[in-house]
């Protein structure tokens, strides 16, 4: 499970899709004055540029967020475009922030932020790009690392659950461990990203989620053609748990930009 890099695939429509939501949850969350704890399981390297040649490569953000940008999907004060803007004043016009600097981008000095990812190019690039933030990055297993924190402080705050997929066992045990990480910290937001891939290997995973006995569940999927021709992912799908009130509004709005692709 160490082969994936996202370069190659930032800033497409799964991130945008992903990237929206988390971003709007960010957002809610810190309208209260309070602090709260942000974790994620999988960071990947927290910075990208859209000039890239591996981006430029797969085309996928120039038929991701390149393109709703140019069609407007977002306000200059969504929180998305907000977190887009202050990456790229600092890092450029082509720079695309990966979850990581999302979160940096939102957060506040009084939160607290931690950031697992074990291949070893990718941590040494997320640590390089979280350097002149107040926040951890581990080089740790995510599903670990979540565990041994949990429940954390502060008590309030969100967990990005966000893997690669890369290994089929996968979706078998993530609703397993979804269960446990929601034990130990029954008050917290856990979000998890899936793909939707043209043989739906995600459904079960959904169906058991779904199943089992978890609190303001939100599911949200989208769909859209793949970027070229044997691309496999035609999707994109967020299930989270003790969703914030709105963020089904926020999917819905979603839902419609993506339908009228």
């Amino acid at each position: 499970m160490l082969s994936y890099q996202h370069i190659y695939h930032a800033g497409n429509l799964a991130d945008v899709q992903k990237h929206a939501l988390l971003a709007w949850v960010l957002d809610y969350l810190t309208r209260k004055d309070k602090p709260l704890t942000y974790l994620e399981t999988h960071a990947g390297r927290g910075l990208y540029q859209m000039d890239a040649a591996e981006a430029v490569r797969t085309g996928e953000a120039a038929a991701g967020i390149q393109r709703v940008q140019r069609a407007k999907w977002f306000e200059a004060d969504h929180p998305l475009e907000r977190a887009i803007s202050a990456v790229q004043d600092r890092h450029g016009a082509q720079a695309y922030p990966g979850s990581p600097l999302i979160a940096t981008s939102l957060l506040r000095d009084q939160d607290s932020l931690h950031f697992a990812e074990l291949h070893p190019q990718e941590h040494t690039a997320l640590a390089m790009a979280l350097s002149i933030y107040e926040a951890k990055a581990y080089r740790q297993d995510g599903y670990d690392l979540a565990q041994s924190l949990l429940p954390p402080t502060p008590r309030r705050g969100l967990m990005l659950i966000d893997p690669s997929y890369e290994v089929k066992s996968e979706y078998d045990r993530l609703p397993g461990i979804i269960a446990k990480l929601h034990r130990k910290w029954n008050v917290g937001v856990i979000a998890l990203w899936y793909p939707i891939l043209t043989d739906d290997r995600h459904s079960a995973m959904i169906s058991k989620l779904k199943s089992q006995d978890l609190p303001r569940t939100l599911c949200h999927e989208v769909r859209f053609d793949p970027v070229r021709e044997g691309h496999r992912i035609v999707g994109s799908g967020m299930f989270a748990i003790n969703a914030p009130y709105g963020l089904e509004d926020e999917a819905s709005r979603l839902s419609g930009l993506f339908a009228d692709l």
